[in-house]
């Protein structure tokens, strides 16, 4: 049996499905409601499977089944009715996936840091580097907390700790360790979504100029297919690039989704 997904719902409107990255759940993307508490959004925030509060997907558990399951979740969600999306990491390659099978049902995309290339082989990826380091913040942190959060953050600030600690961490501590092992050994999408398909609704891309999990320029070939889009890689800002650079993130999708209202 398929899991049903556990969703936070906020507001009423137009549907705005929240997909997050591998290895956390949807409390990444919580920085970014406040984006949308003005419009008439319906704000649908997911829990992959295997990941929050979703219970993980029957064998083989991979990418290709996910990206089904999402499908048909999504169809339960939305009907009829036109709906956009926000997304974080692998999220972004989902979203992509839910482009082409939804069409022009989509009304817009906001990408936040997205995979491009499942197989990080194939990623451009810059060298990893820290912008900013509190060695006494870095000091009072158990072993774990440190490991997690240094692994990833450019910016290894008090301010980037506590949004990591208070949206990223607590995805990390609940995932699935079976959910995540039958997704990395069937982590790919065949063929790419939306490789060979236009889009014309608004979108917007944000990628981290120090993210070296996914990197800043794969994301680039994105604009030769997404015609109304927003490209920003920001300085200063790894993989949670919303999370190291809160104010300029926000402003760009509060742009974003005055452009989904007026299209």
């Amino acid at each position: 049996m398929e899991p049903a997904p556990h969703i936070v719902r906020r507001g009423r409107g137009m549907p705005l499905i929240g997909l997050h990255g591998n290895g956390v759940d949807h409390r990444l993307l919580l920085p970014l409601d406040g984006c949308f508490v003005v419009a008439e959004w319906e704000r649908l925030y997911l829990d992959l499977p295997g990941f929050g509060r979703t219970p993980p997907l029957p064998d083989p558990g991979g990418l290709p089944e996910l990206a089904d399951w999402l499908v048909d979740q999504v169809a339960q969600l939305v009907g009829e009715r036109r709906f956009a999306v926000l997304a974080s990491s692998l999220g972004g390659l989902l979203a992509r996936h839910l482009l082409a099978e939804f069409g022009t049902q989509v009304a817009g995309l906001a990408l936040v840091a997205p995979v491009v290339f499942p197989d990080p082989a194939e990623r451009a990826l810059p060298d990893r580097t820290v912008i900013e380091r509190d060695e006494a913040l870095l000091a009072h942190l158990d072993s774990g907390e440190r490991e997690q959060f240094t692994t990833i953050a450019a910016r290894q600030t008090a301010d980037s700790w506590h949004a990591f600690r208070d949206h990223a961490l607590p995805g990390i501590r609940t995932a699935h360790p079976e959910a995540m092992a039958r997704l990395s050994q069937r982590y790919f999408l065949d063929p790419a979504p939306g490789s060979a398909a236009s889009f014309d609704r608004p979108t917007l891309i944000i990628t981290g100029k120090q993210d070296h999990i996914v990197g800043h320029a794969d994301q680039l070939v994105l604009l030769d297919h997404f015609t109304a889009a927003t490209y920003v890689a920001l300085d200063g800002a790894g993989h949670n690039v919303h999370l190291e650079q809160p104010a300029i993130a926000g402003q760009l999708v509060r742009d974003w989704a005055s452009r989904v209202e007026a299209a």
